[in-house]
């Protein structure tokens, strides 16, 4: 299913081999920089390597500006015409760890893992995306289509800035190459996400002192405890359906009948249908009160990864891929979100190409450092594919938009 015969895997896997400790030093570089969403300065430098790494792949970069954010790179090779056919990669620099967490969780090697703030989500996924540029660079490779890279740094933040240059590049990308970590133990890729949607609900009532004129206050918590139980009815666990009240804010005094209360709500849901259906029964919520009033902020801030049939005719092409390297891998639907679910509205998606390890948000974050060279390799080889492979990447699938992302 490539256009690489055994011998050119051996070279790419000699060549990655050969590199694989200057890919771990890297990765070390990249974990020391504490590059938290919120820390322009720190993901400035961040940015900056990654620049200088990407362009001694033989890529330009070009730093564009962020508003919420750092900022991002945007990457593509210039030897071939600006129209022609192009395949999109897409990692993030971001991470959800304060400056500081390495005081608490230090860089360190254990077992054959690194753990640190950031190593796994998803900073070892960019190392191994910019040595499988590399491979293609050093050993001659022309891929079929030429390849785009963004690497964002507002990712854990909902991708503010970078999602509306994502969405047009996907809208002609080939295909789309998320470097996301993989899901579970075994590396598996990750085919189908869930649409995430967030929403804010505020109830207004009427204040009065509850001991002495309670009848002339209008509870908004009392109000919201009726809308809790509503809200809760939507979760379907047999349709991927979760709907969570996560917190609650409101009132002044134990002794004042609350006049307002506001409540955070996150939706997770499969399909754009079921997204559909349950931020309409959220905006349609009504008070059992008739004198309190409610107003629903929010919606969908990402549009599910369907496995379609493009997604999943990438998914055969990586499994069939794998084979070649002597891996046997395995797809996977998660509950999160990530850019993948953006370019997925519009081109052949795979997610979950980065490494393999464990610990996304958690204190035990940790990747296995045996593994970056196959999964380098493996983007390498999906990269030499044929686009033809890819035998339903028809780009107006039958999937809308689903709003902002």
């Amino acid at each position: 299913m490539t256009t690489l015969t055994d011998l050119d895997i051996r070279r790419v896997l000699n060549y990655l081999q050969q590199q694989r400790e200057a890919m771990v030093e890297l990765l070390q570089r990249l974990v020391l920089i504490e590059s938290s969403s919120d820390d322009p300065a720190a993901l400035d430098r961040m940015l900056a390597i990654l620049a200088t790494e990407i362009k001694s792949a033989g890529m330009p970069v070009r730093r564009l500006p962020g508003r919420a954010s750092g900022g991002l790179l945007y990457a593509r090779h210039l030897l071939r015409p600006a129209r022609s056919p192009f395949q999109l990669l897409i990692g993030h620099c971001d991470t959800v760890w304060p400056a500081g967490t390495l005081g608490t969780m230090p860089l360190r090697t254990e077992s054959g893992n690194l753990y640190g703030p950031g190593v796994f989500d998803m900073k070892a996924g960019l190392v191994q995306m910019i040595y499988a540029l590399r491979a293609l660079s050093e050993l001659s490779l022309v891929a079929p289509a030429s390849c785009k890279v963004v690497i964002n740094s507002d990712e854990e933040i909902g991708s503010p800035d970078s999602t509306p240059l994502i969405r047009r590049l996907a809208r002609r990308a080939e295909r789309a190459f998320i470097l996301e970590p993989a899901f579970g133990k075994s590396g598996k890729l990750k085919t189908a996400r869930k649409a995430v949607g967030s929403f804010k609900l505020t109830i207004s009532g009427r204040a009065a002192h509850a001991g002495v004129s309670p009848e002339e206050g209008v509870s908004a918590i009392l109000e919201l405890s009726h809308q809790l139980q509503r809200l809760f009815a939507l979760n379907d666990a047999s349709r991927g359906i979760t709907v969570n009240v996560g917190t609650i804010a409101g009132g002044t005094r134990s002794n004042v009948i609350a006049a307002e209360v506001r409540a955070s709500i996150d939706v997770r849901v499969r399909t754009l249908e079921d997204a559909k259906a349950v931020e309409s029964a959220i905006r349609g919520l009504t008070p059992v009160n008739p004198d309190a009033t409610l107003h629903v902020d929010g919606g969908l801030d990402h549009p599910p990864m369907e496995p379609s049939e493009r997604n999943q005719a990438l998914w055969r092409l990586a499994h069939e891929t794998g084979q070649r390297l002597g891996l046997e891998l395995e797809q996977a639907a998660v509950g999160g979100a990530s850019d993948g679910n953006t370019t997925s509205q519009h081109t052949a998606t795979l997610d979950g190409l980065g490494a393999v390890g464990d610990g996304a948000h958690a204190a035990h974050e940790y990747v296995e450092l045996y593994r970056l060279v196959e999964r380098a390799a493996l983007l390498v080889l999906l990269l030499m594919a044929p686009i033809s492979a890819v035998d339903d990447r028809a780009h107006g699938s039958n999937l809308s938009p689903g709003g902002q992302s």
